[in-house]
């Protein structure tokens, strides 16, 4: 199945360390360069709005998804209206639904407990094969390190079933993230029912 899009999950801080938000922004003008739309969480702070400036600056489009209670939070209204489309959400759930429903791929960026809950999300719904959608950790500087280890603990303990469902790749260099993605892609068969996922489980 083609890949269209691709949700970004990202810290709305900068974080201690210039790469993360240097990463975001490289990751942007990756996804503006191979012609794909970038979904991630509305935020125009941080690293997300490094992304964003990213795709933004490159010519590329962004849908951003963001409840309206983070709205002065994480982003600016002036800011937000940059946008090539804005989806404002009643709360999380909703905007966890649109972020899954509009993207062919998912990307982890260095974050905290947030980014951290939206990417297991999105693995525990391949592990119940409710998607075969592409999900990369970006391990900038080996951020994910102590996360992946935490799944290879939990996979030698016999706690992730299925595990052949669970496979993110794994890329430290953010200009090989979107060609992977995209090769991936095109292994993917086409979607089953992935954009009820939410309703189903």
């Amino acid at each position: 199945m083609p890949i269209r899009s691709i949700c970004v999950y990202c810290g709305s801080q900068p974080g201690r360390d210039p790469a993360y938000i240097e990463a975001g922004r490289a990751l942007g003008k990756s996804i503006a360069a191979h012609g794909l739309r970038l979904v991630y969480g509305g935020g125009t702070k941080g690293i997300m709005g490094a992304v964003a400036s990213g795709v933004l600056s490159n010519g590329g489009q962004v849908t951003g998804i963001i409840p309206e209670f983070l709205v002065d939070m994480e982003a600016t209204r002036h800011s937000l209206g940059q946008l090539n489309e804005l989806i404002v959400t009643e709360d999380m759930h909703a905007r966890k639904h649109k972020m899954f429903e509009r993207a062919d791929a998912f990307v982890t960026l260095p974050g905290g407990i947030g980014t951290l809950e939206e990417i297991v999300e999105i693995m525990t719904w391949a592990q119940l094969g409710r998607h075969q959608k592409p999900m990369v950790f970006a391990n900038i500087g080996g951020f994910w390190d102590p996360m992946l280890e935490l799944i290879r603990h939990m996979r030698e303990q016999g706690f992730v079933h299925h595990a052949h469902l669970v496979q993110p790749m794994v890329i430290p260099e953010v200009d090989q993230i979107v060609p992977a993605i995209l090769e991936q892609g095109e292994d993917r068969p086409p979607s089953d029912g992935e954009e009820d996922v939410i309703s189903k489980l």
